[in-house]
């Protein structure tokens, strides 16, 4: 990485200088800053078209409008958060802000004002293109000749479909504003600053809340999105797949490393850390280290997401045979794992409970740890006791979206505790999890993890497995990677 130098260092210390005087860094000679303001093409885009959300974006933000009458709404996108000295991590929009908005650039705020006792006014404040009669564009660390080319306002106006003013103009905009202001908050320390005194907890999480429970139902937008990161989700495992070998010449991270690829290659990046647990780390829930041997006779599990450029994630996982074959007990606890999945997925529909899914996989579950005797029946003791849960520890699935775990903050009474609706997306993930030190199982079950994941989407009769490219059987899978190798 090129060091930032966009001065010259002080005649009178080390330290380059960082203060400017009428514009421009002391140093800069007159002849060079003139030179720099000119000779520059005209790159104003102007056959842009809105961006393929738009539509969906302006019905999302009518319904937040609808939902807070007179209230002026504000949503950040955030800011680059420092990983070290003066190197920063790679910039995230806050979920809240892309699914009103469509845009992903850092500093964004979305600000809806009332217009009224109904409707409002959104207004997308951005960084605008550099200004290169001051200096800014090549003597700023964020200038476009360090950081690349911004969107100009107007630009930004046609893609969004909103118009867009200089974000650096909006904390005085706030300070003066008067009313009922809500925002989001945990993005833009700056802007929270400026409200202050404009807001509360309570209000701004209401907020929060809405915003989150929207996204329970998505649209077709959405599911294509969701698709096609999928898709690309099924191209990575096949990719692991056939570089197993190379895998257990080095680590975990060969695997990690060669998913990473294809999600950086058809996507943005990977919609959260991979899971690539070979042995008894697939026991580790979230195991993503990543750092441990892959060995042949022991199970690979991978829990791997590709997000897609408009910034919806997968979430799958499979349990592999790292020499392509089961061992028996490998199959047995795999099988039992797959049984409880199909139960699962069979419970979601339309009108069912949310925790349906759920208790019809945990039900398989008990009544296979009771076969096998590992834990005393009947299966109505064990689920009313959660015995099972020593082995398969989590719940069996969750929304997905724009985040992971999408739709964190609905209530409990509309997502954990509510109904299945068309349009939803979730996932399927029971799981087995024999510690390596657990001895209350003989010996054969210990170090053995195994989890099966899938993201289904409800449908009007019933689900669609979005994952179905991944076979799922242990039969299927060995054959699978027979013909991947």
């Amino acid at each position: 990485m090129t060091e930032q130098q966009p001065a010259p260092e002080n005649p009178e210390g080390d330290e380059p200088i960082k203060q400017r005087k009428n514009g421009l860094y002391p140093g800069v000679s007159d002849e060079l800053a003139e030179n720099m303001k000119s000779g520059w093409a005209d790159t104003e885009l102007r056959d842009l078209e809105p961006i393929a959300q738009a539509p969906d974006t302006a019905r999302r933000r009518a319904e937040i409008s609808a939902r807070f009458p007179g209230e002026r709404l504000v949503i950040p996108a955030g800011n680059m958060k420092t990983r070290s000295n003066d190197n920063e991590y790679s910039f995230r929009a806050s979920t809240e802000y892309v699914y009103l908005t469509g845009d992903q650039t850092p500093d964004g705020v979305l600000v809806l004002e009332p217009t009224g006792a109904e409707g409002h006014q959104a207004t997308l404040y951005l960084l605008p293109r550099s200004n290169r009669e001051n200096g800014e564009f090549w003597l700023d660390g964020m200038g476009e000749l360090w950081v690349g080319r911004r969107h100009s306002l107007t630009e930004a106006a046609t893609l969004y479909g909103v118009p867009c003013k200089d974000v650096r103009d909006l904390a005085d905009a706030l300070g003066e504003a008067t009313g009922p202001v809500r925002a989001v908050r945990g993005h833009d320390a700056g802007i929270e600053a400026v409200l202050t005194d404009k807001v509360t907890a309570e209000r701004d999480e209401e907020l929060r809340v809405f915003i989150s429970e929207q996204r329970l139902v998505k649209d077709a937008f959405e599911i294509g999105e969701l698709q096609k990161a999928v898709d690309s989700t099924v191209r990575g495992f096949e990719d692991v797949v056939k570089v197993l070998d190379k895998a257990e010449a080095t680590s975990e991270r060969y695997i990690e490393g060669t998913f990473f690829l294809r999600a950086r290659v058809e996507g943005n990046d990977t919609g959260y850390g991979s899971i690539c647990a070979a042995g008894p780390h697939a026991t580790t829930l979230h195991w993503v280290r990543n750092d441990g041997p892959v060995r042949s006779g022991e199970l690979l599990l991978l829990d791997a997401g590709v997000e897609t450029h408009t910034l919806y994630t997968a979430d799958v996982t499979r349990t592999l045979p790292i020499n392509g074959t089961y061992t028996g007990i490998q199959r047995k606890i795999y099988d039992a794992v797959y049984e409880a999945q199909e139960a699962g997925i069979a419970a979601v529909k339309p009108g069912a409970n949310f925790r349906d899914f759920h208790d019809a996989a945990q039900q398989v579950l008990a009544e296979k740890l009771v076969e096998w005797g590992l834990v005393e029946g009947p299966v109505e003791r064990v689920l009313e006791l959660g015995l099972q849960r020593r082995w398969s520890l989590h719940g069996t699935g969750h929304m997905l979206g724009l985040d992971v775990h999408d739709c964190a903050v609905a209530r409990t009474e509309t997502y954990v505790n509510g109904v299945l609706e068309p349009g939803m997306v979730l996932t399927v993930e029971p799981g087995l999890y024999f510690q390596a030190d657990d001895t209350t199982v003989p010996e054969e079950y210990r170090g053995i993890g195994v989890r099966i994941e899938d993201d289904i989407l409800v449908t009007e009769d019933g689900n669609r497995n979005l994952s179905a490219g991944l076979p799922r059987t242990s039969s299927d899978v060995e054959s699978w990677m027979a013909g991947l190798k």
